[in-house]
This record gives C-alpha cells, structure tokens and sequence, in this order.
C-alpha cells in the first residue's frame, strides 16, 4: 500500500510539473504567485517545483518586473529555450526529415535523408538512424535530448512503436521501436525516449501545443501529400482509435467504383485528392512525374494539369464537408505539400465546401 501510494504522489508531482511547463509556455512570464493562481496550486507547491524545474533546464527566471509596491518584486518565469530540446522525424515515401527544437517550439536545426522510392522498412530504419545522429552532432555537448518523437505514414499502435499499416509503402506489422532502438545502441540517442504515432496525428499535436487558437477544438489537421490522413485533437486529447487507424481519412470512399487506391479499395480520397491525383496528364512521356513537375505546368497554364488540380481540389472540399459533419470542428487546418499549391488547388476545395454550407443554411 505504501509503494502504491508513493507511486501516486510521483504520477502527481510529474503532472504538476508538466502543467506548470504547458502554462508558462502558453504564459510566459509568470510569477510564482500567478502561476500557482492559474495552475490551482499552493504558493509553496509551485515555489518547490520550480526550483526542481530551474536546477533540471526546464525553466529559467529572468530580469525583476518593478511594480511600484513596496516589498519584494515578483520574478517571472520563462521556458529554458537552450538547454533541453526536442527532436521530431517525418517519415515519408521518399525520404526523412528531421528536427531538433526548443520546449517552445523553436527550429534549432533540421536535415533531410533521402532514401529513394521502393526502399524496405529496415532500409527506412537505418537512414532515420544516421539522421537522427547526424543532427545530434550540430547541438551543443550542454544541450540535452528529451525525447525522439517520430511521425509515421500509416497506422500506428503508439504503446508497441508498430507501424501496423503504411499504404503507400506496402510495410505491415513494422516493429519501428524495436529496430529504431536497435540501431541507437551505444549512441548519443541511447536511452532516450521514443515516441510513435501516425504523422498526420504528430502534426496535430503540434498545432495544439504550439499554435492553439481560441475556440479550436475541436481541431482536425488534414496532411495533403502524396498520401493523405487527418490528426483529430478532441478535449485537448488525441484520437487514435481502436487500432491507431483514426484519422486515416484518406481511405474512407468519395466515389463509387473510382481509381484503384494503394490500400486496395476504389474511390478513396487519397486516390483523388493527394499527389498521384494530379500526376495522370495526358499519358504521354512528358506528363507530369512529380509535384514540382505539376507546379511548372501551373505557371504555364497547361490545360489538363490545371483540371486535375482543380478536381483534386474539389474532392478536397467534399472531404472537408464530410469531416465537418463528422466532428463540428472548431478548427481545420490543411498541410502538406501539396497545399502549397495554392489558389489552384484551394480555391475550389473552399468553393465546394462553401457550396455544401450554404446548401444547409450553415
């Protein structure tokens, strides 16, 4: 009963801590007295945790504000931006990318691994590796690591670090924690926590911590690439499903007997939304291959490539009405490659969902 009991007051104390950081990273520049105020806390409970949290690198005080009362000044506090970081991976089709940033979310330094179309998982694996490494050595030998969070393209079972399912790639059952460890041994990286989950879900997560907006929840983020999936933030929570396929709105059908998805099913709007949706041109040898490719022949005009973007488009904004049903989001944001297509491609996925709306008197 003790242990158990000493085991609930460190669960306690980890959460107090984090909610004095996600406080003052929304906050900054808070007062001991303000911050326990905010956070319901005793003055002497916040003053304790600060203390810990300054000493370990999460927290820094800085310059005394001059009030005009008499008395002792309040100081306020800041997030540490030098001292801990964190490092996130995208894995994708083609390549990885990789960051290292402060609690704060500021870009430290970042490096992009191509390891080419076809690759294995294990391939895969041993590029996110060297990456990883690679970018360790541009911080400082004072900087410390937190924790590795990688995003993945498919479902993911969070709690085992398995990849279940990545349609784009053909990978099954991927045991990436197991592997991805295997490759850290006897590194910097050693030990540190790793952290998997779907990539369009990572990015949700982030827009939640570090670009929250007033009434944003709840918040969907559609990732447009050359696949497509959602992150959906619900309570300040993240929605992974039953098996980690929640979000994985790429599959869900738009059109009746449509063109064969990577997945195996037809209509789904990946297949007529995401990258391979605008690379069909014509059929002959000069037909766009990739999306810089389908970008020049926007800014030629070429006629076919301007109808497949806009129709990509248009399915786009049939999705979002669908999502938009589905969940009453406070917020949709839209990321991804391909949404840097611009006005092409959104104009008439905003038309369309437009249209959806005003057809219901919303």
């Amino acid at each position: 009963m003790q242990a158990q009991a000493h085991g609930s007051q460190q669960l306690l104390k980890v959460i107090n801590r984090m909610a004095l950081v996600r406080h003052l990273c929304a906050h900054p520049g808070l007062s001991r007295a303000d911050l326990a105020a905010a956070v319901g806390l005793t003055k002497s409970t916040v003053g304790l945790l600060a203390r810990e949290l300054i000493a370990e690198g999460w927290l820094v005080e800085r310059e005394i504000v001059a009030t005009g009362d008499m008395g002792r000044r309040p100081t306020p506090l800041f997030i540490d931006p030098a001292r801990l970081l964190l490092i996130g991976a995208e894995v994708g089709v083609d390549s990885v990318r990789v960051v290292a940033t402060s609690l704060t979310g500021e870009l430290l330094a970042s490096a992009v691994a191509p390891y080419g179309a076809g690759c294995t998982a294990k391939a895969c694996i041993r590029v996110l590796a060297s990456a990883l490494l690679k970018l360790c050595r541009q911080l400082g030998a004072d900087q410390q690591v937190l924790g590795v969070g990688i995003g993945l393209p498919g479902g993911v079972d969070a709690a085992r670090g398995v990849l279940r399912f990545a349609p784009n790639l053909g990978w099954r059952d991927v045991p990436f924690a197991a592997l991805l460890e295997e490759k850290l041994t006897d590194s910097p990286l050693a030990g540190v926590p790793l952290f998997f989950q779907n990539e369009a879900a990572v990015a949700a997560v982030g827009e939640m911590e570090f670009n929250r907006s007033p009434g944003s929840d709840p918040l969907l983020y559609v990732s447009i690439s050359q696949g497509l999936g959602a992150g959906v933030i619900v309570g300040d929570r993240l929605l992974t499903g039953n098996r980690g396929f929640a979000g994985e709105v790429g599959h869900t059908v738009l059109q009746l007997d449509g063109p064969r998805c990577s997945c195996g099913r037809r209509g789904c709007a990946e297949v007529l939304i995401a990258t391979p949706a605008m690379l069909q041109g014509s059929g002959d040898a000069a037909a766009p291959c990739s999306l810089a490719d389908v970008r020049a022949r926007l800014t030629t005009g070429d006629p076919q490539t301007l109808q497949a973007v806009a129709s990509a488009g248009h399915y786009l904004g049939v999705l979002l009405q669908n999502l938009a049903t589905a969940y009453d989001p406070g917020c949709i944001v839209l990321g991804g490659a391909v949404v840097e297509l611009g006005e092409p491609f959104l104009k008439p996925a905003l038309a369309t969902l437009n249209d959806y709306a005003a057809a219901a008197n919303l």
